[in-house]
């Protein structure tokens, strides 16, 4: 690792190492995933904890009432405020594979209001500002979140940004550096 970056902080924990606990752990990551992600490499020491974490990330990935494009933005959104730039860059790619301008993305990383023709995708990126600021927030944002996105959807993007918070966070302080294209 250069000077700019010191080396990560993760504790990888070999195969053989494992107890049945984190073995278990793996295997419905697997299950669930189809990969060991490396936020995992970070909870695996908490086994229950990882069990928990797959559960809910994989019913935000590919279960929710939110369409993948409206689960990226969320993500770089949430990344984007803990300034987790792994998490930012990784979802930022999957953004523009998925159709987003590049001025978005811009937008985004500027702390700007990114140009959102989807009143859904305009409306996932108002509740993430929202739950970035102190206090509830005006009723009429709320209102209008429970009109666009409906009760489910708004309960799923708040759970979206608690959890990738805890994604950008841990792999911050863990040092996992970004892989920028």
């Amino acid at each position: 690792m250069s000077e700019d970056f010191p080396p990560s902080r993760i504790l990888d924990v070999a195969p053989e190492h494992m107890t049945a606990a984190q073995q278990a752990g793996v295997a419905a990551l697997l299950a669930g995933r189809g990969r060991l992600l490396a936020p995992y490499r970070i909870w695996l020491h908490s086994p229950g904890l990882m069990r928990a974490m797959e559960q809910l990330g994989t019913f935000l990935n590919k279960q929710s009432s939110l369409t993948e494009r409206e689960v990226e933005l969320g993500i770089c959104l949430a990344a984007h405020h803990w300034a987790g730039d792994y998490v930012f860059e990784s979802h930022a790619r999957r953004c523009l594979d998925l159709g987003f301008p590049p001025a978005v993305i811009a937008a985004i990383r500027d702390d700007l209001v990114p140009d959102l023709p989807d009143e859904r995708e305009r409306m996932v990126h108002e509740i993430v500002r929202l739950a970035g600021q102190k206090g509830a927030g005006p009723d009429a944002g709320f209102d209008a979140a429970v009109a666009t996105l409906g009760r489910d959807g708004l309960a799923e993007v708040i759970c979206l940004v608690g959890y990738y918070s805890a994604v950008a966070i841990g792999m911050k302080l863990h040092r996992v550096p970004s892989q920028k294209r």
